[in-house]
């Protein structure tokens, strides 16, 4: 790669628009779509969101598990959508939530952000095994030129017990974000980003991050451009890359209903551009 891929996103947000839009063929949403629950249901599914969201977002995300859920077919799709997606010079965000130690973590840093075909633009990862088990995925991504969004503050309500432990006067969300920032110093902008949920009240401090900030939970979910408006510093703006998934989705199977339901989003959220 020529360029970071936190250069790459932030040209991407520049030209498309900030939104990051979701591959998340569930059972329920091939059934809405009248697609069969099986391998061909998800290849057509996939087929359909790539012709809808290819050069029309900042990134597309495919979420990885639903794919894995259909065995090798699954991921031989999978293969082929990023393979496409990045072909054409979309990017791809693979949503694995990787988290582990040592040759294992390096092993799938390899998978998600080295030259195979699951290859990636980016991968979000969880450091709840300490951000240095993340150290293998982040020299590759350095290395390659891709990016790691970081779990950081899931808007989850089981995940507060563990995100907001206070540890040496900071909650350990916080602490996920300080070292993001950290292995982002000297970079602009850096390719190593948060997750924060977009349905959050109550968010770590972004303002050292110097990285793109993913805002899942967008749509369907209850995040509205108010509330990312009301969540986020305007410094921060710039970086913020909100995702929405089932809202647009939910549009399909019809292609220019997928596009249109999406720049919709767009316009919503052109502020953060």
């Amino acid at each position: 790669m020529t360029t970071t891929f936190g250069v790459r996103l932030a040209a991407a947000k520049r030209t498309h628009g900030p939104i990051c839009v979701g591959i998340d063929p569930h059972p329920a949403l091939l059934d809405a779509w009248g697609l069969p629950d099986d391998a061909n249901g998800l290849e057509t599914f996939a087929e359909i969101c790539v012709e809808a969201f290819d050069g029309m977002a900042a990134v597309v995300k495919p979420q990885v598990a639903f794919f894995e859920a259909y065995g090798s077919a699954g991921i031989a799709v999978l293969e082929r959508t990023i393979e496409v997606l990045r072909g054409s010079g979309t990017l791809v965000l693979a949503d694995a939530k990787r988290g582990d130690i040592g040759s294992t973590m390096a092993a799938y840093a390899r998978t998600w952000l080295g030259d195979g075909r699951l290859g990636a633009d980016a991968v979000t990862v969880s450091p709840y095994l300490g951000f240095g088990a993340l150290q293998p995925a982040l020299d590759l991504a350095r290395a390659n030129g891709r990016g790691v969004f970081v779990l950081a503050a899931t808007s989850n309500p089981e995940a507060a017990e563990v995100q907001r432990a206070v540890v040496d006067g900071r909650t350990l969300a916080q602490t996920v974000v300080d070292a993001a920032a950290e292995t982002n110093r000297g970079t602009e902008p850096g390719s190593v980003g948060v997750v924060v949920g977009a349905t959050l009240t109550e968010i770590p401090d972004l303002s050292a991050l110097n990285g793109p900030v993913l805002l899942p939970g967008v749509g369907a979910q209850g995040g509205t451009a108010a509330a990312v408006r009301a969540l986020l510093p305007e410094p921060v703006w710039p970086a913020a890359v909100p995702n929405v998934s089932r809202d647009v989705l939910g549009a399909g199977p019809s292609v220019p209903a997928l596009r249109d339901r999406l720049a919709a989003f767009q316009e919503e959220f052109a502020f953060l551009r």
